[in-house]
């Protein structure tokens, strides 16, 4: 049984607090693991605790109990590299993960202003603008929608007649109803969206505007709590984006994306059709609709900012 009981937090209040995050991290990591995962001997209903315990993370890792107790309550500061990773490959962490375990116990100094990171060189709006066939969006921290084109404008509707503040997919997909109807799964988009995140969350705990965000949406939608409660954590690099737009019907794109050099908070994402498909047909049709295809939407036609 675990020696230590575990401590409570509460989502919305101290869901940026590093030793809170650090703390639910390992736990819910710890508890998707069975022993026989890792070969150790299960004790059935003697278990008290889902997945591994303290001590069987400890044995794995070839630390102490009381070590592993004092990083998981923060006080890890000096935690060596290769203790995170011998913990990391106990607990079978993706490459995400990793990094979101490091960012926890070893946070660092506070980094550049959001308003900095959010500044968009001039040249990338006119490369935007230039890709006119494919819809392209630029996303920075905290999910904000910074940039995009006319294309992403006739897919997902134009955001320029929205506030600022709601020019965000994390608002987007859990605030406005049509955007429930827009991605055919949804409950992956919504994950996706909560994951990335959490990643936000580990590398900015003194984020106010992030912490903002998850309170409100902690607030106003029980799937975001659900999801945030998780703590999963991942880099959505690739895949299929299945749409059903309301003018030309089912969409399947592929979305890149790719992390800026000089500002790596920012994410150039583009959705593409498969050549000669109906989806890449649907695509020049909205093109070719010009202004109509984005009144669909929102808004209007030309690569925009917040």
């Amino acid at each position: 049984m675990d020696e230590y009981p575990e401590p409570v937090h509460k989502p919305a209040a101290d869901a940026l607090d590093p030793r809170a995050e650090l703390s639910d991290f390992l736990r819910t990591r710890r508890a998707r693991l069975k022993p026989e995962d890792v070969g150790l001997p299960d004790y059935g209903r003697y278990r008290r605790v889902p997945g591994l315990r303290r001590e069987e993370l400890a044995q794995l890792a070839g630390v102490s109990v009381a070590y592993y107790t004092r990083l998981k309550q923060g006080n890890g500061r000096h935690v060596s590299p290769e203790v995170l990773d011998a913990i990391a490959r106990a607990l079978r962490l993706s490459d995400a993960e990793h990094a979101h375990l490091t960012h926890l116990a070893k946070p660092k100094q506070k980094k550049k202003p959001a308003s900095r990171a959010h500044q968009v060189r001039g040249p990338l709006r006119t490369l935007l603008e230039t890709m006119d066939g494919v819809p392209t969006i630029l996303v920075g921290r905290r999910s904000d929608i910074l940039v995009w084109n006319r294309m992403a404008a006739a897919v997902f509707g134009d955001w320029a007649e929205l506030p600022a503040r709601d020019q965000n997919w994390a608002r987007l997909v859990f605030l406005r109803p049509e955007y429930r109807d827009l991605f055919v799964d949804w409950e992956h988009k919504a994950s996706d969206v909560v994951s990335q995140l959490r990643m936000d969350a580990g590398s900015h705990p003194d984020d106010p505007r992030l912490s903002a965000l998850v309170g409100e949406l902690s607030v106003k939608s029980e799937e975001f709590r659900r999801l945030w409660a998780t703590h999963d954590v991942k880099e959505k690099c690739h895949g299929i984006q299945r749409l059903h737009h309301p003018l030309v019907g089912e969409l399947d794109l592929r979305l890149e994306s790719f992390h800026q050099a000089d500002a790596h908070e920012q994410m150039l994402v583009t959705y593409h059709a498969e050549p000669n498909s109906p989806s890449a047909e649907a695509l020049r049709l909205l093109a070719s609709w010009g202004a109509d295809a984005t009144r669909a939407g929102t808004g209007t036609s030309s690569a925009r900012t917040a």
